[in-house]
């Protein structure tokens, strides 16, 4: 489904629900801020398709959903929440994939009472002590795939890892993350820029440190540009990272010069769960391409969401609150829980980049991280 189509079909609903726009009772009122256009925008178009997707599968008739672009900006992220909490009358907000972005918007929605369901952003600030009764995150804690990383890593031997990611939160996380479950030493470690699209430099670095490896958190655009340049360097060092830059939608992209690499995740096409087995035939049947990380995410979220929708009215905040947290709801990952910080306890696999036919794919290979903790839920408390 393109997307004209997407933001037709989400005015549809919205229209469908009839006396719930206006009052909304017992319904609930959603406003999805994400990027949709420039760098990044895969990211965005796979939340919203996924989050989308299960509000079809569901049919459920109080669900409204009200869909803007926040261009990757934290400027218009934040105009685009004032106006949804102000004037669209949200109950609920949901959808930014960066973490800046997520701090320009998440700490004053709560404020105002409103509840937030991140279906990607992770960052360490809103996990430990920034935590909020009225935030949860359906994803990971920022930290988590790279920590995932950081073991694989450790356990497949690689003693000087050289360690590079983009400096925001996220990237910053990522970075501690990795070392955090990394047993060596880094042989160097390199914060680029946000949107970067020329590593020569970096590349440089790398071939002049003596790595017996290399990992990267670069998602979007700015991982295929770093692999491409990766596997035209001459470089010959084995790659190990995150999900995220090596998600579904960056590997066609990428191409051959992503074969074998190993990257972690807390989502694969291939986890063998009734849930997941059904929401990867129905994205396929719905979209014509394969679902991603990103995807899985925004499904999870809405699923998430109508599950609390079943057993508690959004307008009673305390129970409400009390049905989200339950996690009630047959997550694509299998196992699924919230910590005491409201975020996901949850297993982290090893997957392995492979050939499908004429489309590259992950499989997953092994687990590292079980029933898995972030590292800053002891610093949270309501």
């Amino acid at each position: 489904m393109k997307l004209k189509s997407i933001i037709l079909a989400a005015g549809l609903c919205a229209m469908a629900t009839g006396g719930f726009a206006a009052g909304h009772e017992g319904g609930v009122k959603v406003g999805m801020i994400t990027t949709l256009s420039g760098g990044g925008a895969g990211l965005g178009i796979d939340v919203r398709d996924g989050f989308m997707l299960a509000a079809k599968m569901a049919g459920n008739d109080k669900l409204e959903v009200v869909i803007e672009d926040d261009q990757r900006k934290p400027e218009i992220a934040v105009q685009l929440a004032d106006k949804m909490i102000q004037s669209e009358k949200v109950d609920v907000l949901t959808g930014i994939i960066w973490s800046n972005l997520a701090m320009a918007v998440v700490p004053a929605a709560v404020a105002q009472g409103k509840f937030y369901l991140s279906p990607n952003a992770g960052p360490s600030q809103l996990a430990g002590k920034g935590c909020n009764p009225l935030y949860f995150n359906v994803a990971w804690q920022n930290d988590a795939l790279h920590e995932a990383a950081g073991a694989y890593a450790s356990d497949t031997g690689y003693q000087n890892t050289f360690i590079l990611a983009p400096n925001y939160p996220a990237g910053q996380d990522a970075l501690t993350g990795f070392k955090r479950f990394f047993k060596g030493e880094p042989a160097g470690e390199i914060y680029t820029q946000l949107g970067q699209t020329d590593y020569a430099a970096e590349l440089a670095q790398i071939r002049a440190s003596g790595a017996d490896s290399v990992f990267f958190f670069l998602p979007g655009g700015m991982g295929i540009s770093f692999l491409k340049q990766y596997a035209s360097s001459g470089i010959d060092l084995p790659v190990v990272g995150p999900a995220f830059s090596f998600d579904q939608g960056i590997l066609q992209a990428v191409g051959e010069a992503a074969l074998g690499v190993k990257n972690t995740s807390q989502w694969s096409k291939d986890l063998d769960n009734a849930a997941n087995v059904e929401f990867v035939a129905a994205f396929e049947a719905e979209y014509g391409r394969l679902p991603s990380l990103y995807a899985s995410q925004g499904y999870d979220t809405a699923n998430l969401l109508l599950s609390a929708m079943g057993k508690a009215d959004v307008k009673d905040a305390d129970a409400f609150r009390a049905a989200l947290a339950e996690a009630d709801f047959a997550s694509v990952r299998g196992d699924f829980k919230f910590g005491t910080n409201q975020h996901p306890v949850q297993d982290y696999y090893v997957r392995e980049v492979i050939k499908e036919g004429d489309v590259f794919t992950n499989k997953v290979i092994a687990t590292s991280l079980t029933d898995h903790v972030d590292a800053y839920a002891a610093e949270c408390s309501y």
